[in-house]
């Protein structure tokens, strides 16, 4: 008996340890970076689009903000081949430049005219200010963790849902455990949906409206460079950064 009981006890110091070990080399570092590169490039798509691409949806409650009929939520949003709403990130890159500030001071995800704005965004892990510019209309945010996107068997955790009946702001966290991919949607409107990342660095971006992107300032080396579109998963590749080089990749989509 006794040794049984060592030897879980062992077993379970292991595995903390290991834990451990693996969560402290998983963490990032910013530092100064010098002669850093760029990788820029296009996100397209290809083909016919999938039935699903465009989904009707009826508008049941708020019309005077939400307005009447069908909502028209668009999962594949092609413009001239460009894959709208994708993301574009460096996999597990150690160390680089630091976060940079948001634009208005804090992270939001906006309520408004019975919309997420912005449909999709990069943020940083930490406080995310929910609001809603609504007046009168209860909004439900329910902000899920998706974990197992890359194995394509998701689960989803929840990480903060609640209602917000009135106009203003809540402050949240965004803490990602196991991923960094984020859906959001409205339990109190059915046609709401957004989504996210919350990388632990700031080699992340959202494609542009003509489906380009860059990451700058990155440092010399050679990385995993991952595109993600919710509706068609994630693709990768292998990209080499040259001290102040522009490295030019380009993901190509299709419903096939």
């Amino acid at each position: 008996m006794f040794l049984r009981t060592r030897s879980v006890l062992t077993g379970s110091i292991f595995l903390i340890l290991s834990v451990f070990a693996s969560s402290h080399a998983a963490k990032y570092t910013e530092t100064d970076v010098a002669d850093g590169g760029t990788i820029s490039g296009l996100v397209s798509f290809v083909g016919a689009l999938p039935a699903d691409a465009v989904e009707q949806i009826a508008i049941t409650k708020n019309p005077d903000v939400c307005g009447d009929g069908y909502r028209e939520v668009v999962w594949v949003d092609v413009q001239d081949g460009a894959l709208r709403g994708s993301f574009v990130f460096i996999e597990k890159i150690k160390e680089g430049k630091a976060w940079a500030e948001p634009e208005a001071g804090n992270y939001v995800i906006a309520q408004k005219g019975c919309r997420f704005r912005p449909w999709a965004q990069v943020v940083r892990p930490g406080p995310i200010l929910i609001r809603n510019e609504d007046p009168g209309v209860l909004h439900n945010i329910n902000t899920r963790e998706l974990i197992g996107v890359e194995k394509g068997r998701v689960v989803k955790r929840t990480m903060f849902n609640f209602g917000q009946p009135d106009p203003g702001d809540i402050e949240e966290t965004i803490k990602p455990r196991r991923s960094a991919y984020i859906s959001i949607n409205c339990e109190a409107h059915n046609f709401m949906f957004g989504y996210m990342m919350a990388p632990k660095h700031p080699y992340a971006v959202v494609v542009g409206e003509d489906g380009s992107f860059a990451i700058d300032n990155v440092p010399a080396g050679t990385y995993t460079l991952k595109a993600w579109h919710p509706r068609f998963g994630v693709q990768e590749t292998e990209v080499t950064v040259d001290a102040s080089g522009d490295t030019v990749v380009e993901f190509t989509y299709s419903a096939e």
